[in-house]
């Protein structure tokens, strides 16, 4: 059988190739295939490489790294040329940062031509170490939930599919017995990153208390969902602050975004009620009663997921740093998405068929008439065409 093949693996074959300062770092939610990525660019390197993964219920001190290190000395010193080295759920090596800066200062110097790229699955944990102790010394790739192309070309998916089950490549084996995909996704997707990639690697003073938050979350796709409403269905829920900083916490993990209400010259407007945004459909899915086939006749709860299919898009294409993802609301007036990068604003209106929704396109353009508007679905852009482009193209 013949694995697919992302387009990163050969970004990071061109990178990893070529001699340069530095190293490179491979970021996503987990079950996207970082893994494979980096198994397929090890195949086909013209050199060796060694692979080892932290991946682990304890987690490992900074003499893993250390370990591993040494292990790629050998066989550079075995062969007299390029060995690379793949750090997998290098997030969860305590000091990690640190470690990997000395080892790889100390490469710099040393007669062994050693390459190195690191996976990690935790945006923040990756983030906070590579800013704190690493900055200038490396080169970031992100890799991002299946698109829509990608599940079509690997697992034969159409449109509705693709938008009911996510596109986790794991899971797709079981699209034809959908309680054994929900058990996967339920299982071994969202538990895991839960219990190994949030729970273990934050300090959280209520753990009960964030796992219930996302399944709430899960039933609320792409709805505006005050802190307050949130409070009154929660257990022992706390405050809005502590609501809010799980929410942040669910992000870093790939999980769950709370947009904010957009404001010119304050792109995110705190305290402003969130926009609950799945990063994969599959984690609304599987938690969800419905059956495929109840999801996609059920035209109200089909627009929810549309929508947030739409959001997710944006969130896993769009890079973070030049660009915002917020929605706008006044009175009965809404626009589902504002997207803005630089001093560009692009306001989004998602179609799908649902009745009773007021559009807010005139009143926005009427407060913000530069902005560039966008129909996605109905006759607008049709939602094959919009799946199947990066979202950087509309702006």
């Amino acid at each position: 059988m013949v694995q697919f093949e992302r387009s990163l693996v050969s970004v990071l074959l061109e990178e990893i190739q070529t001699p340069q300062p530095v190293f490179q770092v491979l970021t996503g939610p987990r079950q996207v295939g970082k893994t494979t990525i980096a198994h397929q660019v090890m195949d086909k390197l013209p050199f060796a490489s060694v692979y080892a993964s932290a991946d682990s219920p304890l987690p490992p001190g900074m003499e893993w790294i250390e370990t591993q290190w040494r292990r790629v000395q050998l066989e550079a010193n075995r062969s007299g040329g390029p060995v690379l080295l793949v750090l997998d759920e290098v997030q969860k090596v305590q000091g990690w940062s640190e470690s990997l800066k000395y080892f790889w200062d100390a490469s710099r110097r040393a007669p062994e031509d050693i390459r190195l790229l690191a996976l990690g699955s935790s945006a923040l944990l990756i983030q906070e170490g590579l800013a704190e102790s690493l900055a200038g010394r490396f080169l970031l790739h992100r890799c991002p939930h299946w698109t829509f192309p990608e599940c079509a070309a690997a697992f034969g998916w159409d449109l509705p599919r693709w938008i009911y089950f996510g596109g986790y490549p794991g899971a797709a084996a079981f699209g034809a017995d959908e309680e054994k995909w929900k058990r996967y996704v339920a299982d071994s997707l969202i538990e895991t990153v839960l219990s190994r990639d949030v729970l273990q690697l934050q300090k959280i003073a209520k753990p009960a208390l964030l796992r219930h938050l996302f399944a709430l979350a899960a039933t609320f796709p792409a709805r505006i969902v005050s802190y307050n409403k949130m409070l009154g269905q929660l257990q022992d829920a706390g405050n809005t602050t502590t609501l809010a900083q799980y929410l942040r916490l669910l992000e870093t993990a790939f999980l769950i975004s709370g947009l904010e209400l957009f404001s010119k010259g304050s792109i995110r407007k705190r305290g402003s009620s969130p926009k609950l945004i799945l990063w994969n459909n599959a984690l609304v899915n599987a938690l969800a009663g419905r059956s495929f086939n109840e999801s996609h006749t059920d035209a109200v709860w089909w627009g929810r997921l549309v929508e947030n299919a739409v959001g997710a898009h944006f969130l896993n294409h769009l890079h973070p740093v030049g660009c915002s993802v917020a929605y706008w609301r006044r009175k009965d007036h809404e626009v589902d998405f504002v997207i803005t990068k630089g001093s560009r604003i692009c306001a989004i209106e998602v179609k799908s068929g649902r009745s009773g929704k007021i559009s807010g396109m005139e009143a926005f353009h009427a407060s913000y008439p530069s902005a560039r508007r966008i129909v996605v679905g109905g006759n607008g852009i049709p939602l094959d065409e919009f799946f199947s482009a990066s979202p950087e193209v509309w702006l």
